[in-house]
């Protein structure tokens, strides 16, 4: 199957939703569920799992704000860290927040020095889910977001990542230090390049796909070059 570079990425969900109408708020919608299934299947069901979900401002961390919602409502005992000052959501990403938090599911806002006792924080749960940044991120980590990865680690539980393990390059599969060490990633549409790397499945874990309500092979078709 076809790997993605960001480039390619960013041109799908361009081509969704421009050429098939499909609304950004739909898209997340439909992969944050879906994700949420994956997990649900990788823990063998969600309902005595507690599930911590860590995520950043961005469209990553929207998709882990409906993570969030989906396992709460198959059961899951959820908890979602922000891990960037709740002023910095914007767009689909803060729509699905504030459902998130109008259906009275625990969102706990740990930006700036509160971070570092996040690590203690996750310690007690099952799974942790990366929802930090996604195959945007290129070059070191800095600020809040370097911090938030670096406790993610320190946690020691098992971590699912959302579309791309936060710190990894979509691109070349270099990691940034640091990087979120996952066991599972779930990524949308197809593989990225970065995971072909030799090193990657270190940071990885098992890659697994979810669709975005849409089969994936059209998806692809809508592409340049394919």
């Amino acid at each position: 199957m076809r790997s993605l570079s960001r480039k390619e990425v960013r041109a799908a969900d361009r081509c969704v939703i421009e050429r098939l109408g499909v609304p950004g708020v739909v898209l997340m919608e439909n992969a944050g569920r879906n994700a949420a299934a994956a997990i649900a299947e990788f823990l063998g069901g969600a309902g005595d799992k507690s599930v911590a979900v860590v995520a950043g401002a961005g469209n990553n961390g929207g998709d882990g704000f409906v993570i969030a919602r989906h396992l709460s409502m198959r059961g899951a005992r959820v908890t979602t860290f922000l891990v960037a000052p709740a002023d910095k959501v914007a767009g689909d990403a803060l729509v699905n927040l504030e459902i998130l938090r109008k259906a009275g599911c625990d969102v706990q806002e740990v930006a700036g020095g509160a971070l570092v006792g996040l690590g203690e924080m996750l310690a007690p749960f099952d799974v942790v889910v990366d929802a930090i940044g996604g195959t945007g991120i290129s070059g070191e980590l800095r600020g809040d977001a370097a911090v938030a990865v670096g406790q993610v680690n320190a946690a020691g539980r098992c971590v699912v990542a959302v579309d791309i393990p936060t710190g990894l390059d979509c691109d070349t599969g270099e990691a940034a230090e640091p990087t979120v060490r996952a066991d599972l990633t779930v990524t949308f549409v197809a593989r990225k390049k970065g995971f072909d790397a030799k090193s990657a499945s270190k940071y990885t874990g098992r890659v697994v796909l979810a669709d975005i309500g849409l089969d994936s092979e059209k998806v692809l078709r809508l592409l340049p070059g394919a």
